[in-house]
């Protein structure tokens, strides 16, 4: 399967940089560009991409509402990755909030992109703990969505998967550390994805963050 990515940049150097990178790999497949997020909803709807990388500052429209407009108005919505000069900017933060799921800085190395592309377009987020950790820490708690009550829906176990879950581990991984099997991991992250009312893992991380269930540092 050909993935399908469209690219929104206000810099035409940086997508034709990044188109280079991406049609010189056999299964990703550039099906258009937009210079501002005003263009984006068209271009989606008539594009049909499996992922889209969004330029997160932009003159008119900027990639924080590009993103929720299409995750709230586009059936079958592409997965969303901002990318971002700096790796503190809070627009990122605001992004990933709005359901982005992941981030990459503009310097991040060709081959990394590539990773990360694929990654999204399988169903899994970009999470980078660390990232993740240092924005939260930098934004500070905010009392999230429906304040920190939330976290009392949770089970104990389901407790210990998120925060395991904020540490980059995947389900693999947390299945080993908590010796039980991928699929009951697997069925936990669902329902603390559903608790939450977060599209992934990433926003289930950081409003976790938000109401100090889960402390940076």
């Amino acid at each position: 399967m050909t993935i399908k990515v469209l690219l929104v940049d206000d810099e035409r150097l940086i997508r034709a940089g990044l188109a280079a990178i991406i049609e010189a790999e056999d299964d990703l497949t550039v099906v258009g560009e937009a210079a501002d997020g005003t263009e984006v909803p068209g271009e989606v709807h008539r594009l049909r991409p499996d992922v889209v990388l969004m330029d997160v500052r932009m003159p008119r429209l900027d990639g924080i509402q590009a993103t929720r407009h299409i995750l709230d108005t586009v059936p079958g919505p592409p997965r969303i990755i901002v990318v971002t000069t700096f790796e503190n900017d809070e627009y990122v933060y605001d992004a990933l909030k709005a359901g982005a799921h992941g981030f990459l800085l503009k310097r991040t190395r060709p081959e990394e992109i590539l990773q990360a592309i694929r990654m999204v377009a399988h169903g899994d987020s970009l999470l980078f703990p660390a990232a993740i950790r240092e924005l939260a820490a930098h934004h500070g708690p905010s009392g999230g969505r429906g304040g920190a009550r939330w976290h009392e829906r949770l089970t104990e176990r389901e407790g210990d998967v998120l925060r395991l879950m904020a540490k980059g581990r995947s389900n693999a991984e947390i299945a080993q550390d908590l010796f039980v099997s991928p699929q009951t991991v697997k069925t936990h992250v669902g329902n603390i994805l559903a608790k939450l009312q977060a599209r992934d893992r990433t926003q289930a991380v950081i409003l976790a963050y938000e109401t100090s269930f889960i402390t940076p540092g």
